[in-house]
This record gives structure tokens, C-alpha cells and sequence, in this order.
């Protein structure tokens, strides 16, 4: 009789999508399932989800599977083990909500809980850029519907003292900004994510200053699907004025925060993940400009270019893992838990 294969489940809980997958131990995926979040449902209703989609994938994995471990990254701020969220702003309705108790009492089996850019960085460090770029440090920055920031200290996810720390999409950039959702204004989360981009495109389009913008808009509705981030880069890269003044700006917010981190941590490798990558052409070079300017420490330990893995120099790269990296993580935590990773 033949041993069965060990299985782990991935959970990236987002304020837009839910996403679950199955892993082998080669970190290879073995079922997924994508799910809109249910936000005005109320937290329930995504448990409810969650414990469905766990069911369907394991059901897709085949009968000689072994389900080695459940792990699950969310949306900040969140108090940890508990998984407590605290005024979370891309889930309205879950202040307040335990997570990890929720799933367990709806699983009946352990889950571990972890903030989801902290999930996505833990894939990139053992799987992703981190593979390339060996170290025992580095910070990862995630630009999706908000912008997270998981950081890696000497080997370990770092959580600050109750699980809040990495909170880098709160980083206020403009005095007197957009209003976040954290409570705050000018918050990086507002000028870089995914999210901050579609909508200054949309702002541009309604003032009647974007033609290309506005007319990708309307054949995006006629369509009947979303503008995306992707979508207004194909337009920059064709020449766009506006939507290469968007992304610029997005570089620059972007450089003014890597500054900060560069000059407080002071880590060996930066890395930019999440759907705003994809415009990397686009955003890199104004991020640079800024980051050399605010930051003497990253102009001290700047790289030359192309120059391959030196210690002692501060590398700034976009993420390798792609679109399953908060999956790919959050699998992982059980191997971390275990001590086998």
C-alpha cells in the first residue's frame, strides 16, 4: 500500500478575492479555487466560503492525499496567533473579528494565521527572489487592492509585539492626502496599489483629459469586465501621456517609501510584488530617481547595474513568485510552524 502524499492548503483572503490552493511538499499547486470575497456578507459568510473551497480542493487532490496543515493570509492589521483583526480597511465589518477561532470551529482542524503581505514575503524569500538573492533579511512590498509589507528578520517573519508590524501601505506620503481607510491620510496604499492607480485613471477619464483612458474604460464596461491596472500599462506602453504620468507617480510615492525602509532597516533586498508589477517599466525609473535622492544609505549601497549578488549592497527587484505568492506563503506556514522549512 502506498504512503499518501502530503498536502498543505493555501489560503490569500483579499479584500476582492478569495483564493484557495493546494500544495505538494515541491511547493507545486495541486487544486485552486477562486471565489469573490463576500465582504458585505460579514465575515461569516466568508468563513462559510473558505470551509467550502478547503472541501473542493481537497476533494481535487484525489483520495492518497494527506492533509499536512491549513494556513491562511489576511489583510492587516491583525493581532497574532489569534488572527484578531483591528479596524481592517479593505474588510469593512471585520473589526474586531477572530479569524483563527472561526475557521477552527468551522474546520475542526488547526489553522494558522498570518498577515498577508508577511505570507507573500515567506514565499519570495524560500521560493521566489530570495532563492537568487541568498540572505537571512529582506522586505517585500505587495501592490494589490492595497499595498502590504511582510519583512523578513534574520530568518523570521517579523511581527513586532503583538502582529502588527509591517504595516508599511500606512506610511503616510502626502501631508493632508486621500483619506485611507486606516483612519489616516496620504497613506502609500492610496497612491500605489492596484486599486489607487484604476481609480486615478478613472478621476483623469471623468475630467475629460484621458480620451485613451476613457474609451479602454467604456469598452471595459461594454465588455462587461474590470479595468485593470494591466490594463491602462498596455495603454502607457502605447504611448498614453497620462497613463505614463499615473504610473510615474505611483514610482515616485513608491520611492519616497522605499527610501524610508532602506534607511531604517537597512536590509539587503527589497522586493515589490502584487497586479502594479506588471507596469514595472513604467514605474521603476521615478522610483529609482526618487529613492536616490531621499535615501544617502541606498546611494552608498546601490548596486552597479546587472552587477549579480554582492553582499553589502541594497538590491530593489520585482517579485519572481507571480500572482500565487500570498497562496504559495500561506501554505507554507505550516512547514514553518513544524520547523521544516
Amino acid at each position: 500500500m502506498s504512503a499518501k502524499r502530503r498536502v498543505t492548503v493555501g489560503i490569500d483572503l483579499g479584500g476582492t478575492n478569495l483564493r484557495i490552493a493546494a500544495f505538494d511538499p515541491h511547493w507545486q499547486r495541486l487544486a485552486y479555487v477562486n471565489l469573490p470575497t463576500r465582504v458585505s456578507e460579514g465575515p461569516h459568510a466568508v468563513v462559510q466560503d473558505i470551509t467550502r473551497a478547503i472541501g473542493r480542493v481537497l476533494e481535487q487532490c484525489g483520495p492518497d492525499q494527506e492533509l499536512f496543515g491549513i494556513g491562511i493570509g489576511a489583510p492587516g492589521p491583525l493581532e497574532l496567533p489569534s488572527g484578531k483583526f483591528h479596524r481592517p480597511p479593505n474588510l469593512p465589518g471585520f473589526d474586531g473579528f477572530l479569524l483563527k477561532d472561526a475557521m477552527e470551529s468551522s474546520l475542526h482542524t488547526p489553522v494558522i494565521v498570518e498577515c498577508d503581505a508577511n505570507a507573500a514575503g515567506l514565499a519570495e524569500w524560500k521560493s521566489g527572489v530570495g532563492k537568487e538573492m541568498p540572505g537571512d533579511s529582506m522586505c517585500m512590498l505587495t501592490l494589490g487592492t492595497g499595498v502590504g509589507a511582510g519583512i523578513i528578520l534574520e530568518r523570521k517573519i517579523w511581527h513586532g509585539m503583538n502582529g502588527m508590524g509591517g504595516e508599511g501601505g500606512h506610511v503616510p506620503v502626502v501631508e493632508n492626502g486621500i483619506p485611507c481607510g486606516c483612519g489616516g491620510r496620504g497613506c502609500i496604499e492610496q497612491y500605489a496599489s492596484a486599486t489607487a492607480i484604476c481609480r486615478a485613471a478613472k478621476h483623469a477619464a471623468a475630467r475629460g483629459n484621458a480620451p485613451g483612458i476613457a474609451k479602454l474604460i467604456a469598452r471595459r464596461i461594454q465588455d462587461k469586465s474590470e479595468f485593470t491596472a494591466r490594463d491602462l500599462a498596455g495603454l502607457a506602453r502605447e504611448g498614453d501621456e497620462t497613463a505614463r504620468r499615473i504610473f510615474a507617480d505611483a514610482g515616485k510615492y513608491l520611492g519616497m517609501t522605499l527610501a524610508m525602509l532602506v534607511n531604517v532597516l537597512n536590509l539587503p533586498l527589497y522586493v515589490i510584488g502584487g497586479g502594479v508589477v506588471s507596469g514595472w517599466d513604467l514605474f521603476a525609473p521615478r522610483m529609482f530617481e526618487e529613492l536616490r535622492s531621499l535615501s544617502y544609505i541606498y546611494g552608498l549601497t546601490e548596486p552597479q547595474p546587472d552587477q549579480p549578488f554582492t553582499p553589502g549592497k541594497t538590491y530593489v527587484v520585482p517579485a519572481a513568485t507571480g500572482p500565487d505568492a500570498g497562496l504559495l506563503g500561506a501554505a507554507m506556514l505550516p512547514y514553518l510552524a513544524a520547523g521544516l522549512l
